[in-house]
């Protein structure tokens, strides 16, 4: 239950992995007290955090991208050293190139890869067999984890328990506001009866991802101009001959199959069919609802025929389920697959902040920002 009125050193909207690291980060490193987190859902990661491809990036993706293939190579270690309980290495990672319409060749995917430190070297006859080679280039054998969500929200719990962090589920917050009279931030919140509350605090961190934008009150807005998605993650049983790999082909034509280690499963996805449409981030535009009204029908017939081109054996795998979720991207970076983080102050609301990471690794990047900033 939460005191109405009550003033806390910082509310942190978001349960998802980054409100729970950097609530946990502001108790731990920078001495906060009084610290409320607030989840619209039952409980922590239930969200973005967990309905993704559960990839741990070491930089290969983002050939068009330097600074976020660079960041993800110095930020990897860092991540399988703190949470080595959520990493899953326990399988063979390939990335191979189309030889037809791609935006990157066999050459320059190893050169780029020498230049940020990422290690890379050619397949084996066997791993290469399993790819149709007139519409393969070349197949590569690198260093990429996966990711146990599961694993990181059990982190999560016993780490703000431990932090004595306050954390409040069900609970959404619907307005950001100047507190006159105290100096403070006032946050209105509501539960999932529709009755409202008033907390205060000296700092507001808003780590909702896709729903950073959904405030009313005085809240400006991001500067930054965001795009939402709804995506399709088909989640599939691999076939014998796949199941121990995780695979990426690209960078045109553009597929992954990942292990997905908190069911067991691999993540099939698609260039063209996980995202299933797309608009415009603007307040009032709730992008959960957008979500709940979306005919979730889907697409893994068509994925499946595609990658078979491809990778012929799966043709094998079994669809299990679909995770259909919201994603939210710097729209400046559509055309080059850059994942920077956002990380805001708002000028027009002291002591509020508006953050989000394109990548789980980002959460290094979210930290050294907030590291530079004074909390009094």
């Amino acid at each position: 239950m939460i005191l109405t009125g009550s003033m806390f050193d910082a509310v942190v909207i978001g349960g998802g992995f980054y409100g729970s690291a950097i609530a946990v980060y502001l108790a731990k490193q920078r001495g906060l007290h009084r610290i409320l987190l607030v989840e619209g859902e039952p409980r922590l990661l239930a969200r973005a955090s967990y309905n993704n491809q559960a990839r741990v990036h070491n930089g290969y993706h983002y050939p068009r991208s330097f600074i976020t293939a660079f960041r993800s190579r110095v930020n990897l270690p860092k991540f399988v050293r703190d949470w080595p309980q959520a990493i899953k290495q326990d399988f063979t990672k390939l990335y191979a190139i189309a030889r037809r319409n791609s935006k990157v060749t066999a050459k320059q995917l190893g050169r780029f890869c020498h230049e940020i430190g990422a290690e890379i070297k050619l397949a084996d006859a066997a791993l290469r067999g399993l790819f149709e080679p007139t519409l393969i280039e070349e197949v590569f054998l690198v260093e990429e984890y996966a990711l146990d969500a599961t694993q990181l929200a059990q982190w999560a719990e016993r780490e703000l328990r431990e932090s004595g962090v306050q954390v409040q589920f069900r609970t959404r917050a619907i307005s950001i506001k100047q507190h006159k009279d105290r100096g403070a931030l006032m946050v209105i919140l509501q539960n999932e009866s529709g009755s409202t509350e008033a907390v205060d605090a000296r700092y507001v961190f808003n780590c909702t991802y896709s729903g950073l934008n959904q405030f009313q009150g005085d809240f400006p807005g991001t500067q930054t101009d965001l795009k939402q998605e709804i995506t399709e993650m088909a989640l599939i049983e691999a076939p014998s001959t796949l199941k121990g790999l995780g695979i990426t082909v690209m960078d045109g034509p553009f597929f992954s199959m990942m292990p997905f280690p908190a069911r067991d499963l691999h993540t099939l996805s698609h260039v063209r069919y996980t995202p299933h449409f797309s608009w415009k981030d603007e307040q009032g535009i709730d992008p959960y609802q957008q979500l709940v009204r979306y005919d979730q029908t889907t697409r893994v017939d068509r994925m499946i025929r595609d990658v078979a081109r491809y990778l012929p054996s799966i043709l094998k795998a079994k669809y299990v389920d679909s995770l259909f979720e919201v994603k939210t991207v710097l729209a400046k970076n559509e055309t080059d697959d850059g994942r920077p983080i956002l990380f805001e102050k708002h000028a027009e609301l002291p002591g509020c902040y508006s953050i989000l990471g394109g990548k789980i690794d980002n959460i290094y990047d979210v930290l050294e920002k907030l590291e530079a900033e004074t909390f009094t």
